[in-house]
């Protein structure tokens, strides 16, 4: 069954709108409050997701300018060089860049073909996916605003575009190590906010990973580490997998380190 683009965009829009609510009303002293991401305050969690939504625009609809780009500038993507660049930018200035850089995101994907092939700075991606990385992205770094702010949120059932490109990306996160991903299978068995399951890969095969869809997405998208979360993972290439899982292109992030050292006696 074709993707459909709209109700794709639709969810982003549901997400973006979560995003805006936690900063509109911040003061230029809150814009600055340092994120659990090394370095990053959520000024930079908000302006990284403006330019990222401007570089897919533009993967999009002049995908020969963004593959100059990227071959001019190989570190277009470095995370922190990104962010350094739009300090001087004031809290007020980044949300109105998120907001016309999203709003035109949304606009250009929402009647694209879903399996039009565009560049990225990994693997191509068809368009489907490359707005669904959007919307995990944009899960992403929202969880380290929530989390800057000291906000819980209520997992939706949203979480399953972020549960689907972090099941998808495990080739990817071994091709970022130069590493071989094993041949052997994963299923994932998730259980969704309203406690329906959620599954990926075969049945009855050695290796699992099941919980919850949040506590999932929490890891693939390395917000946090695994002792924190309460993922069953079973048999070695999962093992193997959760190790390294990243949802997002790029080089291997840092992650986060566990909240509490475990007793090692």
């Amino acid at each position: 069954m074709p993707v459909d683009m709209a109700a794709l965009a639709a969810d982003l829009a549901s997400e973006s709108a979560v995003t805006r609510a936690l900063v509109a009303g911040l003061d230029e002293v809150s814009w600055r409050t340092p994120t659990p991401a090394a370095g990053w305050d959520i000024a930079d969690q908000i302006g990284h997701l403006a330019y990222f939504d401007e570089v897919a625009v533009q993967s999009a609809v002049r995908p020969d300018e963004f593959r100059a780009a990227l071959t001019a500038a190989p570190d277009h993507v470095d995370p922190d060089m990104i962010a350094a660049r739009y300090r001087d930018r004031t809290g007020a200035q980044l949300l109105a860049w998120f907001d016309t850089a999203r709003a035109e995101l949304l606009e250009t994907f929402a009647t694209l073909d879903p399996q039009q092939r565009l560049p990225w700075f990994g693997p191509a991606m068809s368009a489907a996916s490359s707005l669904t990385a959007r919307l995990m992205e944009t899960w992403a770094h929202t969880q380290d605003i929530a989390d800057a702010l000291g906000v819980t949120r209520e997992p939706t059932p949203r979480l399953r575009h972020v549960a689907h490109i972090g099941v998808g990306a495990r080739a990817f996160s071994y091709a970022a190590r130069d590493q071989t991903m094993p041949a052997a299978p994963v299923r994932v068995e998730l259980t969704a906010p309203d406690g329906t399951a959620w599954t990926w890969g075969p049945a009855g095969v050695e290796d699992r990973v099941s919980g919850t869809a949040l506590d999932f997405c929490l890891l693939v998208t390395q917000r946090r580490h695994r002792d924190d979360l309460a993922l069953a993972v079973d048999g070695p290439a999962a093992q193997q997998w959760m190790a390294i899982a990243q949802a997002f292109a790029g080089p291997p992030g840092p992650g986060r380190r566990p909240t509490t050292e475990k007793d090692s006696r």
